[in-house]
C-alpha cells in the first residue's frame, strides 16, 4: 500500500497490486461509480443506480445501492472476481455484464476463501522514511511513559464485583466531588462478565488476566483500584502473583466478602478514590514526543467504501506517525483473512510473518470447533453497505495499517514493546479487539465506520472517521472527521492523511472526542472470553 496523490488521481501499490481513482470531474465518472483498477471485473456505485443506466459501456441490469459492486464483463460460473485487483470471492452462478454483484451469485468458492496465497515474505519491506519530530501535550509519568488522559480506573476482578465497582464511580460522576480536581478526567469503572465459572488456569484465564494487567498499568490511569468478590476464580492474589504487580498507593485492591459487604466496599472504594485523586491531581500536559503516541486502529459498521475512502486515508496517517517514530496496531484478525498475504509482504522479519500466518490457521480451526466459518464475519449491516465476503472486507481494512514495515506480531493484551506498524491477534468484535489493544498499552483509538457506529473507550479516547458523506450529514453527532471527501472528489487520500494526524495530535492533546463528549467508554470494556464456561 505505497500511497501516493498527484493530479486528482489516486494510485496505491501493494506487491502487484495497482489500481487507481479516477476523480475528473466528468459527471459519468464522479457520480456514478469508481473503478479502482483497470483489470478489477466491477465496478462500484457511488449513488443508487437504475436498471437501464449507463456506465461507459456497461449498462446496469437491476436496481444497484450505493456502494454496491456491477459486472463490468461476463463471468462464468467458478470464476473469480477481482476488486482491488485481488479474489474478493468466485462467482456462484453465471454473472452477465451489468448485473448486481453481492451474495447471491458471489462466495467464498468451493475452497471456503483457503486457496493458495502468495505471501511472499518480506518482499515489499522498504527503508524507514526519514525521522521526523512533532510533540503533543500528553503528561508525563514517573516511568517515564506518556499518557493522553489522565483518569483514576476501578476495575472488577469478575462480574460478581461489578456492582460495587460502578457504584463508587458513580459517586464521583454526580457528588461533586470531582470539582476540586481539575487535572483528572474522571473516575471511571471498567466491568466485565467473567472471572469465574471458568478454568482456574489455562489459555481463558490467561487472557483475562493479561487484560486486567494491562489496563492495571495503562499510562493514561494514575490510579487503579481492583475489586473481587472473593470466591472467584481469578483471585486477585493470583493475578497479582501472575502479572509480577504487587499493591501500592496508585494500586489499591480488596474484596467485598473481607470488608463487610456491598456498603461498606462501595464506602471503602469511596476513600480509596479519593486518597489517589490528591497525587493525580498534580499531573501537569507539556510538550511529549509523538513516539509516545500508541494508535489501535479500529474498523465497525464497514461499507462498500471501507476500503476506498477512511480505511486507506487512516493507513497515510499511519505512515506518518511511524514516521515520527510513534506505533500503530493493527487488529482484528479475522478481517484480514484473504488479505493477510499483503501484510506478510511487508514482515520485516521471517518470523513475523510466520507468527502471522499461524494465527490464521489458528483461527480456522477456531471457528471450525465452534460450528462456524471465516466468512460468518461480515454482518448484515456490512452486507447492506455493498461488502460481500470477508474476503473483500479484508482487503480494505488492512488499507488501514499503510505502507511501512510489519515490525512485530502480537497475541491478544500482550504488552506492545516495539516502535512502528505492528499486528495484534484479536477478534474482530470491536469491543473486544479494542480492550486487548488498549491492555497492549493504546493510549489513542482510530475508528473508521461507513455504517455508522456508537464507539467510544475508556481511558483511551476514540477518533471516529466517516467513510461516507451521507453518513457524516445523517450522523455527524457521532464522527469526528468525513472521509467522504475522498468519494466525492473533493479531497486526496493524502489530504485526508494529514487532517487525521493532526486531529491525533490534538485528541491527544487534550481535546475531546465525539465519543468522549457523549460519555461513551465505560461499557465497551469487554475482554476476550476463551475457553468453556462452567
Amino acid at each position: 500500500l505505497n500511497a501516493t496523490a498527484q493530479a486528482g488521481n489516486y494510485r496505491r501499490h501493494n506487491a502487484a497490486v495497482i489500481f487507481t481513482f479516477d476523480f475528473t470531474k466528468s459527471k459519468r465518472v464522479t457520480d456514478l461509480f469508481l473503478k479502482l483498477h483497470p483489470a478489477d471485473d466491477v465496478l462500484i456505485a457511488r449513488q443508487q443506480l437504475l436498471s437501464g443506466q449507463q456506465l461507459g459501456d456497461v449498462t446496469v441490469r437491476g436496481m444497484v445501492p450505493a456502494g454496491h459492486k456491477i459486472a463490468v464483463r461476463d463471468i462464468a460460473e467458478g470464476q473469480p472476481v477481482l476488486r482491488y485487483n485481488q479474489i474478493i470471492g468466485f462467482a456462484s452462478r453465471a454473472i452477465r455484464v451489468g448485473e448486481h454483484i453481492h451474495t447471491h451469485n458471489l462466495n467464498m468458492g468451493p475452497e471456503g476463501g483457503a486457496f493458495a496465497r502468495d505471501y511472499a515474505i518480506g518482499a515489499d519491506c522498504q527503508a524507514p522514511a526519514p525521522r521526523r519530530e512533532a510533540t503533543f501535550m500528553g503528561y508525563r509519568r514517573a516511568d517515564g511513559r506518556v499518557a493522553t488522559r489522565n483518569y483514576i480506573g476501578i476495575l472488577s476482578s469478575v462480574n460478581c464485583s461489578a456492582t460495587v465497582a460502578r457504584a463508587i464511580s458513580d459517586h464521583f460522576r454526580h457528588s461533586g466531588d470531582l470539582d476540586s480536581f481539575k487535572n483528572v478526567d474522571g473516575v471511571i469503572s471498567l466491568t466485565h462478565g467473567t472471572g469465574c465459572g471458568m478454568a482456574s488456569e489455562g489459555e481463558g484465564m490467561d487472557v483475562l488476566r493479561r487484560t486486567l494487567t494491562g489496563y492495571a498499568v495503562h499510562p493514561n490511569f494514575a490510579g487503579v483500584l481492583v475489586i473481587g468478590l472473593g470466591c472467584e476464580g481469578n483471585q486477585i492474589g493470583a493475578w497479582l502473583r501472575a502479572s509480577g504487580l504487587s499493591e501500592s498507593v496508585n494500586l489499591r485492591t480488596y474484596n467485598i466478602q473481607n470488608v463487610g459487604g456491598t456498603r461498606a466496599a462501595v464506602a471503602q472504594g469511596i476513600a480509596f478514590v479519593k486518597e489517589m485523586l490528591v497525587s493525580a491531581n498534580t499531573a501537569q500536559r507539556e510538550p511529549c514526543s509523538v513516539s509516545h503516541l500508541t494508535v489501535g486502529l479500529q474498523c465497525g459498521g464497514s461499507d462498500g467504501y471501507s476500503g476506498i475512502s477512511a480505511n486507506p486515508a487512516l493507513g497515510a496517517a499511519v505512515d506518518r506517525l511511524v514516521a515520527h517514530g510513534g506505533t500503530a496496531i493493527l487488529s482484528e484478525t479475522p478481517e484480514i483473512y484473504g488479505a493477510e498475504h499483503l501484510l506478510t509482504r511487508r514482515a520485516s522479519d521471517p518470523v513475523v510473518a510466520h507468527k502471522l500466518i499461524e494465527r490464521i490457521h489458528w483461527w480456522e480451526g477456531y471457528t471450525e470447533r465452534n460450528g462456524g466459518e471465516m466468512n460468518n464475519n461480515p454482518s448484515p449491516g456490512n452486507k447492506a453497505g455493498g461488502l460481500t465476503t470477508i474476503l473483500e472486507k479484508s482487503l480494505g481494512a488492512v488499507a488501514k495499517g499503510g505502507t511501512t514495515n510489519l515490525e512485530a506480531v502480537y497475541e491478544y493484551a500482550e504488552l506492545v514493546d516495539k516502535h512502528g506498524f505492528v499486528f495484534m491477534d484479536t477478534p474482530g468484535y470491536d469491543p473486544v479487539s479494542a480492550t486487548g489493544q488498549v491492555a497492549g498499552g493504546a493510549n489513542l483509538i482510530c475508528f473508521t465506520t461507513g455504517r455508522g457506529s456508537a464507539y467510544g473507550c475508556a481511558p483511551s479516547p476514540s477518533l471516529k472517521l466517516s467513510t461516507n458523506t451521507a453518513l457524516w450529514e445523517k450522523q455527524g453527532d457521532d464522527m469526528d472527521i468525513n472521509c467522504g471527501d475522498i468519494v466525492d472528489g473533493t479531497a486526496s487520500i493524502d489530504e485526508l492523511g494529514e487532517r487525521i494526524f493532526q486531529a491525533l495530535i490534538d485528541l491527544a492533546s487534550g481535546k475531546p472526542s465525539k465519543s468522549e463528549s457523549h460519555g461513551y467508554g465505560q461499557s465497551e470494556f469487554v475482554p476476550w472470553q476463551l475457553g468453556a464456561v462452567m
